[in-house]
């Protein structure tokens, strides 16, 4: 069971299977689904994005289960979220503290986004963005640029991974000053690298303090 586009790229180990997909912004139904086929003693696997932990499913059939008082067994298995493969992609950039934050405002008010993202430049965090821009939202992008100018040279390096693992894979870096200019989308993942960071023969950097 998950969001149709997810299914289809796991065709090849459904086969055979019932499978039951929904769209995007069902999320909810999608997990009580899940719950109801488990109670009647199937094993139901619930296909999440990356990891599941991570921006997906498994704190939404936690939290269902519990509301609802199911004593169905969960296990929660991990994966490898779009930030640990665009970080793979892009070169080290997580080496030391980083900062997660998805600009999506749909669950999350844009005001609590704004104080994360403040704190996140204000600390010097290397700080990973999800869901940085849509055709529709493009604003988000722009304040984020805005916050961590006051704290951040123009320089600071930015590692930018679209569509990572696909044949539509892209990969590229700009800077904080021309981050906007960029070709970036909902399936778009950006990090902003903090003062230690540093593009080295094309690899994205995070220094973490070695000596050599």
């Amino acid at each position: 069971m998950g969001y149709g586009p997810y299914l289809a790229n796991i065709r090849k180990y459904t086969a055979g299977k019932k499978v039951l997909s929904s769209g995007m912004g069902a999320e909810v139904k999608r997990c009580r689904m899940a719950l109801s086929e488990a109670c009647e003693g199937k094993i139901v696997s619930v296909v999440s994005s990356g990891d599941p932990g991570i921006y997906g499913m498994a704190g939404l059939i936690l939290q269902i289960a519990d509301a609802e008082g199911s004593k169905v067994p969960v296990e929660i298995i991990p994966g490898v979220t779009a930030m640990s493969g665009a970080a793979a992609r892009l070169g080290a950039p997580l080496m030391v503290d980083f900062a997660v934050v998805s600009l999506s405002d749909i669950l999350v008010p844009w005001k609590e986004i704004r104080k994360r993202l403040e704190s996140a430049a204000k600390g010097d965090f290397v700080t990973v963005l999800y869901n940085p821009r849509s055709k529709r939202r493009i604003r988000q992008l722009e304040e984020v640029v805005r916050i961590f100018r006051k704290y951040r040279d123009s320089g600071t390096a930015v590692g930018i991974a679209t569509s990572v693992g696909s044949k539509d894979e892209r990969i590229s870096f700009a800077t904080l000053g021309t981050l906007l200019e960029q070709d970036i989308g909902m399936r778009s993942l950006v990090i902003i690298g903090n003062s230690r960071c540093r593009i080295m023969d094309k690899w994205m950097i995070v220094e973490r303090g070695y000596r050599l």
